[in-house]
């Protein structure tokens, strides 16, 4: 199974026109994502390096998991980190393993890799749920994400996201001023479900 999320430098429709842009890189070039990862990125980037204004970037979380191994493996283009709750509770970041997309022509990447097991938790989202700010201008930030997941971690993916969704909501009530996205999967025996 496959996971990305990508968020590009910017708004409106230019941000969304970047975005087209990515979005046809990463299923140009797809047929090699789960064989050769980085060679998959370093297409993508080169191909958004070269269409794109000079100052055009996305941050860019890919992951791709195997259950037989119950194995991630994870390359994560300057986005936020990804945040793998372990079943106990405790918690890894998922760092950056390489520059954002579309900003350098010579770019390359590594590959992290965490073992999975029954309970853990992967959630990855963009800076519109962490950036959410109340009216006394404090931010939900990762601290509010990580106790939501946390206190609905017993929820199915679906209702997990739809909860977080909803504190993040109830802490910020005004209009967003950016997009929202968060992904949520767990590891059950052998299978990852997810949201």
């Amino acid at each position: 199974m496959g996971l990305v999320l990508g968020d590009i430098a910017g708004k409106g429709i230019a941000a969304a026109l970047l975005m087209a842009n990515l979005q046809a890189n990463l299923r140009s070039q797809c047929a090699i994502a789960l064989d050769e990862p980085q060679q998959f990125l370093r297409s993508v980037n080169k191909l958004f390096y070269e269409n794109t204004i000079p100052s055009a970037y996305a941050t860019l979380f890919f992951g791709e998991y195997d259950d037989h191994v119950q194995r991630l493996r994870y390359i994560n283009c300057g986005h936020l980190c990804g945040l793998l709750l372990r079943g106990d509770n405790d918690l890894e970041r998922l760092d950056s393993t390489c520059p954002v997309l579309g900003l350098f022509d010579a770019w390359d990447c590594s590959i992290g890799e965490r073992r999975l097991f029954p309970g853990d938790m992967l959630a990855l989202y963009s800076d519109g749920v962490t950036e959410s700010f109340n009216d006394a201008g404090e931010e939900f930030g990762e601290s509010g994400l990580l106790e939501s997941l946390r206190r609905h971690r017993e929820r199915t993916p679906r209702d997990m996201v739809e909860a977080v969704l909803a504190d993040v909501q109830g802490f910020s009530p005004h209009e967003q001023h950016d997009d929202i996205t968060l992904i949520v999967a767990r590891c059950k025996t052998g299978e990852v479900e997810h949201e």
